[in-house]
């Protein structure tokens, strides 16, 4: 048994995002939100996503490349369960990368078959694959030999131009990755529509319908796929509610855990039911000065990144205040962690906020 199928449903976790769940916010996270889970580990999310990784840099960059791509597969114990996203459309490359990810400690190994990135799809990579599904159960296949027997995970949209779940997905389901994880927007929309969640629903009857109990008895030492759901999750309770309305084994947030390491940090509702821990619990101080910790850190373990990476995360830190305008102007000004805790305490101190 996989470690996925041994985690209470639903399952709540954090979605890999480029240049934002890098090893640093990721540690933050684990810090920020760290409770005690059902199975008596402790953590924050479920599980985590390490920012995804080229197969084919892992296999053929020069060293100095390599070692970049080897800096963003770091991570620490404390982000348990963590899973490694990797990208490639050669399955060679795939093979080898997955058994390196093995190597390295991964709990599991994801494929990206999701990204609108055109110099990911240019590669054959991200959401090309869904033009290409035979391609795309051959890089199943490769992974899963590579990574003999820790579990491959597959993340993806619902189509392309439109929706494709009815043909995509079930070529996805023949292969069995243990999740599927299903951004309810296809390639077309990018993230500037809604996401549709009535197409996880639909993904996990698909599921249902494949993978029924004929099934079962035909593959008794096969696990179902899990189907997970992402996209415009808000809060915790927005993911449970997503999960009871569609059905899904489990939903992945992404774009609420910005500014918030504090997101999965839960508190037990009257029903026992852990909910979100809303930021307002969080004083401004503590915000700013965890944004001061979060950019130290960053330079610590990523120093091969440009630190001008880290002021995505500033206005969302930094936001809906009196004074948050004008701090964020003086912190977009900042080179490091040293001036960036210079400004946050000249503000702190002159008392400009409410």
């Amino acid at each position: 048994m996989s470690f996925w199928h041994t985690l209470p449903k639903p399952i709540i976790v954090l979605a890999p995002m480029a240049d934002v769940t890098d090893a640093s916010f990721r540690r933050m996270i684990a810090k920020y939100s760290r409770h005690t889970r059902k199975d008596g580990t402790q953590g924050g999310p479920d599980v985590m996503w390490t920012e995804f990784v080229s197969a084919d840099g892992l296999v053929r960059a020069p060293e100095e490349g390599k070692k970049k791509l080897m800096a963003d597969l770091q991570y620490s114990d404390e982000e348990r369960p963590i899973v490694a996203q990797l990208f490639s459309s050669n399955p060679e490359h795939m093979e080898q990368a997955s058994a390196l990810c093995r190597e390295l400690g991964f709990d599991g190994i994801d494929i990206n078959m999701g990204c609108p990135d055109r110099s990911i799809e240019k590669q054959g990579c991200g959401s090309a694959m869904i033009k290409t599904p035979d391609k795309a159960r051959e890089i199943i296949r490769a992974a899963k030999r590579g990574a003999q027997g820790i579990p491959v995970s597959v993340k993806t949209r619902i189509g392309y131009l439109k929706n494709e779940l009815s043909t995509w997905l079930p070529a996805l389901l023949s292969e069995n990755p243990a999740v599927i994880t299903i951004h309810a927007r296809t390639r077309k929309e990018m993230s500037k529509v809604p996401a549709r969640w009535e197409h996880v629903a639909e993904a996990v009857a698909l599921r249902n319908e494949i993978q029924n109990e004929e099934w079962q008895k035909e593959h008794p030492d096969e696990e179902r796929t899990l189907i997970f759901g992402n996209g415009d999750v808000t809060s915790l309770d927005d993911a449970y509610r997503k999960a009871e309305e569609t059905g899904a084994d489990g939903v992945m947030l992404g774009r609420a855990i910005f500014g918030n390491p504090w997101l999965f940090n839960p508190k037990k509702s009257r029903d026992g039911r852990i909910t979100s821990y809303p930021i307002e619990h969080v004083s401004l101080a503590e915000q700013l000065q965890v944004l001061v910790e979060h950019a130290r850190l960053f330079e610590e373990i990523l120093p091969h990144k440009n630190f001008a990476l880290m002021k995505k995360h500033f206005k969302s830190y930094v936001h809906d205040f009196d004074g948050a305008r004008e701090l964020r102007a003086m912190l977009m000004e900042v080179e490091n962690s040293d001036g960036l805790e210079v400004v946050v305490n000249r503000f702190l101190k002159e008392g400009i906020h409410t």
